[in-house]
């Protein structure tokens, strides 16, 4: 199993209020292989939050459901902490409504119901032993299928701590192991040494998946809609634009 360094430090030195790294220097996007879908069987995509999966793979799982192909999703955390400083109350609130807004996703993009975990947000690095082994019994009951999660050196605690218990999971099971990059684009620039871009390839959408997508992005309002008047959104405008234009990768 290839080892991945993190880069935490990295994303934590690069503030969302400084903007990262602009669209237009990351296009054109760096050349890499296209990802051959031909001999999936199958598709079982790891977030570590809720929207993780659309954001990230939502066109290459739509393409893949309109080939007649099974993709399921599980998220390892249902996203309470999103905001800070939240009660109980309204951190339970916003669980229950981030999973609804996963489970409409879902629908639109013709993936079968998610599977819930409810580990906490924020402390996923914590419970990395149960996470590897739950995702094991998942990838055992679906074998051959291609498991796709949150890149080991994505920058953000959890999107790295869910990619390790996938890579360990899916080495222990035997199944094809893709990671799809999130905050990379933000903090990293194109021909960045810690980046395996040896080990890239692009996920070619078709139009009308690419179409779910954006439907499905619509669907999660708790991240993309300022919670208050002057507080700015969990994911900014700017950051789903350059999602967007860069398009889906996956190191494989």
């Amino acid at each position: 199993m290839t080892s991945v360094v993190s880069n935490c430090a990295r994303f934590a030195a690069m503030p969302l209020s400084e903007g990262g790294t602009p669209v237009a220097q990351w296009l054109p996007r760096p050349p890499m292989p296209e990802l051959d879908l031909a001999d999936c069987p199958g598709l079982v995509v790891v977030a570590a939050h809720p929207d993780d999966e659309t954001l990230g793979v939502g066109g290459l799982a739509a393409t893949l459901t309109q080939r007649g192909v099974q993709v399921d999703v599980v998220s390892a955390s249902d996203g309470g902490a999103a905001y800070r400083d939240l009660s109980a109350f309204d951190r339970i609130r916003l669980e229950g409504r981030r999973r609804n807004e996963m489970n409409a996703a879902a629908r639109l993009l013709g993936v079968r119901q998610p599977i819930h975990l409810g580990f906490p947000d924020g402390r996923l690095d914590e419970h990395t032993d149960t996470l590897t082994e739950l995702l094991t019994l998942i990838l055992l009951d679906r074998p051959g299928m291609w498991c796709a999660a949150t890149w080991r050196g994505d920058g953000h605690p959890d999107h790295e701590a869910v990619g390790a218990s996938a890579a360990a999971a899916a080495h222990r099971a035997g199944n094809p192991l893709l990671e799809y990059p999130m905050w990379m684009w933000h903090w990293a620039s194109p021909g960045d040494p810690d980046v395996p871009w040896d080990r890239a390839q692009s996920v070619a959408v078709t139009r009308s998946a690419l179409g779910r997508k954006h439907h499905a992005i619509n669907c999660f309002r708790s991240q993309m809609e300022p919670p208050a008047p002057g507080v700015e959104p969990v994911v900014p405008p700017f950051v789903l634009r350059r999602l967007l234009a860069v398009g889906e990768v996956v190191f494989r």
